[in-house]
């Protein structure tokens, strides 16, 4: 942030703390979507994989390969994935709402900082 001169030292201190608070909320949101988007995914294989029978083979994911698994264990691998999205995303709206207040908080600050010095240095006649 560059030094403005109207600005006093303590506001853009105070400025410099909103900008990161505002970057950690959008960071927040980011991974939010991100978890959201992998909760889709897990629920779409969910589906298709109750719908295989028993009997039929099923493969999952290992990076860049294929590896044959069987129902069982593809099924309580993807319900555990499922409740630990929902676990992550608890936590980051726990996360958020911290946030948002803390970013209210400083905006009003903020604004009482900007209020404050400017009705005190007008000099008087």
């Amino acid at each position: 942030m560059s030094s403005n001169p109207q600005i006093p030292p303590m506001v853009q201190e105070q400025l410099a703390q909103f900008q990161q608070t505002q970057q950690n909320f959008q960071s927040i949101l980011m991974q939010k979507q991100q978890l959201e988007s992998q909760k889709l995914e897990t629920e779409k294989a969910l589906e298709e994989l109750k719908k295989a029978g028993d009997d039929e083979a099923v493969f999952k994911h290992a990076g860049t390969i294929m590896i044959k698994s069987n129902k069982k264990d593809l099924l309580e691998e993807l319900e555990e994935q499922m409740e630990l999205a929902k676990t992550k995303a608890s936590l980051l709206a726990k996360q958020e709402e911290r946030l948002k207040a803390t970013l209210q908080e400083q905006e009003t600050k903020i604004q009482e900082m900007m209020k404050g010095p400017s009705t005190s240095t007008k000099p008087s006649k």
